[in-house]
């Protein structure tokens, strides 16, 4: 009688001429990084108007502070079209509504592009920001088809691509609109996010509707997943305060870099800046790493200490470019490292985690929103120093509100 050792040494020699050999499609190969590029365009347009703001002014003949808060309209847009859109992820096609959301905010941004005033611009912007939630209507579907151990890292990757996208919002905004004017830019971000899209609704999975119910029925199912989850509820608020902090700094950022009394650098100058968030895309595999092995509450009590140091470094940067300089990396990898921990912990803590991602996300979103409002008001009236102080109290509201464990 053979032994199963014998067995196996015959048998595995005739394993590839008797079981095929699977090659993944290109569709599936294109899945993940085509999504991080398409997040990268979309998050881009989130942002695109923040260091177009000098040429916006001097186009309609006003200040840059008083058309700052067209970033506060962007993020609000965004956070209106994650909260009607992103839930729908779960109950209509998601390929049709991907192509769908990319067509609308590709017109709304030719619509800016020749806005004749601010109102009309503001409209554009929001309407196109509400469209740009193709990433969080797929990041639920990048969770799930990762193996569990390396799920942190998969969603890391979307998250480098979004931070990605910012950085090109301002080094390449910043650069291509000194060169050929900002309407130029909305056109080419318009052409961008139509073709990146399209082609990432191609390559989606054919898949069926899991949930039933009226279409807006995951809108309404939002406060009673928040509220039977108290993790998923403290990544909300801490997020918040994250995104808060940061986005009052960043959106500021352009006003002190390229006010007489700032800095008073070109707005392609200015822009370069930018190149700093190039710290998120590279700290996001890191962070997914140590989400997994250490898991998401350590990273983020990491994360905020990492911001709780940029800030005060942030202060000194109005004068101090060198600081100004460090505070930006620092800012960049607390924002990203607490992201990719909070959104894992939101996308697993429930059985509803297009629901949670929903929640958890507008959350972010709403407190960046609210937080650059505030700042560019703080701006006008105490200069860099209100807009430091805007971002202390955001990441102080964040920690402190959650600080109490429910037990």
């Amino acid at each position: 009688m053979s032994s199963p050792s014998a067995a196996a040494v015959r048998t595995t020699p005739a394993e590839p001429r008797t079981a095929p050999r699977q090659t993944p499609s290109v569709a599936s190969r294109l899945f993940l990084p085509l999504i991080a590029v398409c997040t990268a365009v979309t998050a881009a347009n989130i942002y695109l108007a923040a260091p177009l703001l000098p040429l916006i002014a001097h186009d309609f003949g006003s200040t840059p502070s008083a058309v700052s808060w067209l970033a506060s309209v962007a993020q609000f847009g965004y956070a209106a079209g994650l909260l009607f859109f992103a839930p729908l992820g779960d109950r209509v096609n998601r390929r049709r509504l991907v192509a769908v959301l990319a067509l609308v905010a590709a017109a709304s941004l030719v619509v800016g592009a020749v806005a004749s005033g601010t109102g009309a611009l503001a409209a554009a912007v929001l309407v196109a920001s509400a469209a740009t939630v193709v990433p969080q209507l797929l990041v639920p579907l990048v969770a799930a088809r990762a193996p569990a151990d390396r799920r942190a890292r998969h969603v890391a990757a979307v998250i480098a691509g979004l931070f990605t996208g910012i950085v090109a919002a301002r080094v390449l905004g910043g650069l291509a609109g000194q060169a050929f004017g900002w309407r130029a830019v909305f056109v080419g971000a318009a052409a961008l996010t139509a073709a990146l899209g399209l082609a990432t609704a191609y390559v989606l999975p054919a898949e069926r509707p899991r949930r039933q119910g009226s279409l807006f029925s995951g809108l309404a199912a939002l406060p009673g997943v928040v509220r039977r989850s108290p993790d998923l509820w403290r990544a909300c608020v801490r997020q918040a305060g994250m995104y808060g902090a940061w986005s009052a700094l960043w959106t500021s950022l352009a006003l002190l870099l390229t006010q007489n009394d700032g800095y008073g650098l070109a707005t392609a100058a200015a822009g370069l800046f930018g190149l700093f968030g190039l710290t998120a895309s590279v700290v996001a595999p890191l962070a997914g790493g140590l989400v997994d092995r250490f898991g998401a509450a350590r990273t983020v009590r990491s994360a905020y200490l990492l911001a709780a140091l940029s800030v005060p470094l942030f202060w000194l940067g109005g004068h101090v470019m060198a600081a100004l300089c460090a505070a930006a990396v620092l800012v960049h990898a607390a924002l990203v490292a607490s992201h990719v921990a909070n959104q894992t912990l939101a996308l697993t803590t429930t059985s509803a985690p297009a629901t949670a991602n929903t929640a958890y996300v507008v959350a972010g979103f709403a407190g960046g929103a609210l937080a650059s409002a505030l700042a560019g008001t703080a701006f006008s009236h105490w200069g860099w120093g209100g807009v430091c102080a805007v971002a202390g109290a955001w990441l102080a509201l964040g920690w402190a509100t959650t600080a109490v464990r429910k037990r």
